[in-house]
C-alpha cells in the first residue's frame, strides 16, 4: 500500500486531504475510464445542464431566481465542459467587478443603483400582472389597488 492510502485511512497529514479529494471523484474517473460510459455521462451532463439553463431562461422575466437557475445549469455544464467552466469564471469575474465597483461609489450612486434595481423588479411585476393578471392569493385591498394600475386592470 502506498503512503497516500495509509494517510487516507488514518486521516492524518496534508496528503490525507489530497487523497480525500481524489476519492470524492473516484466514481467520475471510473465512468470516464470506459469510452461508452464517458460519452453517456457527457451527454447526460449536457442534457441536465440544458434543462436547468432552459428553465432558468424561462424564469428570468418572472419574479424569482431566474439568473441563479441559469448559473446553476452553467455550473452543471462546467463540471464536464471547459467552455462552460471558462464562461462561469468570466461571469463570476464580472459580478465581482460590478459588486466592487458599486461598493467604491458614493452613497448616492449606491442609492441610485438600488432604486434602479427596485424599479426594474417593479416593472417586471407590472409586466407579469399585465400579462397574467393579479394572483388570487393577494388580499382584496391589494388586488383592487393592483387592478387599478394602468395596463393591469
Amino acid at each position: 500500500m502506498s503512503e497516500k492510502s495509509t494517510d487516507r485511512r488514518s486521516g492524518d497529514g496534508p496528503d490525507a486531504l489530497v487523497s480525500a479529494e481524489e476519492d470524492r471523484f473516484a466514481w467520475r474517473r471510473k465512468i470516464k475510464s470506459n469510452p461508452t460510459t464517458r460519452v453517456a455521462y457527457r451527454v447526460a451532463v449536457a442534457v441536465v445542464g440544458l434543462v436547468i439553463v432552459a428553465l432558468g431562461i424561462a424564469a428570468i422575466p418572472l419574479p424569482g431566481p431566474g439568473w441563479l437557475i441559469v448559473f446553476l445549469g452553467l455550473g452543471v455544464w462546467a463540471s464536464e465542459f471547459d467552455w462552460a467552466a471558462n464562461l462561469l469564471e468570466w461571469v463570476k469575474d464580472k459580478v465581482t467587478s460590478w459588486t466592487r465597483w458599486v461598493g467604491r461609489q458614493a452613497w448616492w450612486v449606491q442609492a441610485l443603483v438600488t432604486l434602479a434595481t427596485i424599479a426594474l423588479v417593479l416593472a417586471i411585476f407590472w409586466a407579469l400582472f399585465a400579462v397574467s393578471g393579479v394572483p388570487g392569493f393577494f388580499p382584496d385591498g391589494v388586488k383592487d389597488w393592483l387592478n387599478g394600475l394602468p395596463g393591469i386592470g
